[in-house]
């Protein structure tokens, strides 16, 4: 699979989660690009999170093509 074909990924985070922490550590290990977006910082983002996770206001949720992971245990 080339880099042009990976789905893209996007975590959802907020300031201060060691979850949030754990789950960018391990991306970055592995060298899985990612955008993050702050749902404490950026409203929009937070709606867009509570819709794509079903309205849980838990993070990480992380959303790699069509699947969506809510919360980070490591790995």
């Amino acid at each position: 699979m080339t880099q042009e074909s990976k789905p893209k990924v996007e975590v959802f985070t907020k300031p201060g989660c060691p979850y949030c922490v754990g789950l960018k550590q391990r991306l970055a290990k592995d060298g899985t690009p990612y955008i993050e977006h702050d749902v404490y910082a950026d409203g929009a983002a937070l709606q867009r999170m509570l819709i794509l996770n079903g309205g849980q206001r838990r993070v990480p949720t992380m959303v790699q093509g069509e699947q969506i992971t809510v919360g980070y245990h490591g790995a």
